[in-house]
């Protein structure tokens, strides 16, 4: 892996792992506040190998609250069930409410 690819996904996890507790956000946000708005997919191939990194990657999903990466993770359920534990609701592997819920790092970061 190149080492600007390397240093990207550094900057992806820095910001993964400050979401809060029952907060979401989504690839296309981190990737728009590191300033590379159309590398969502690349944001989700970090969170991908980010897992034994003590990184919250289950609080990151697609624009439309979709659990879209919930197939890299351990079990069947494991990405809804971190989710539900923090009192987000769920319903077809969709976020409900989402507006009320999302974290934007643009907002909240510096």
């Amino acid at each position: 892996m190149k080492p600007e690819t390397l240093g990207f996904f550094k900057k992806v996890y820095n910001v993964a792992r400050q979401i809060p507790f029952g907060r979401v956000t989504s690839y296309g946000a981190i990737a728009k506040y590191l300033g590379a708005a159309k590398s969502a997919r690349i944001v989700g191939y970090a969170l991908n190998g980010s897992h034994g990194k003590d990184i919250p990657a289950h609080r990151v999903v697609n624009r439309k609250g979709l659990l879209t990466g919930k197939h890299h993770f351990e079990g069947t359920n494991l990405m809804q069930q971190l989710l539900e534990n923090e009192g987000i609701e769920i319903i077809d592997n969709q976020i409900q409410n989402l507006e009320s819920i999302f974290w934007d790092p643009a907002k909240y970061l510096e």
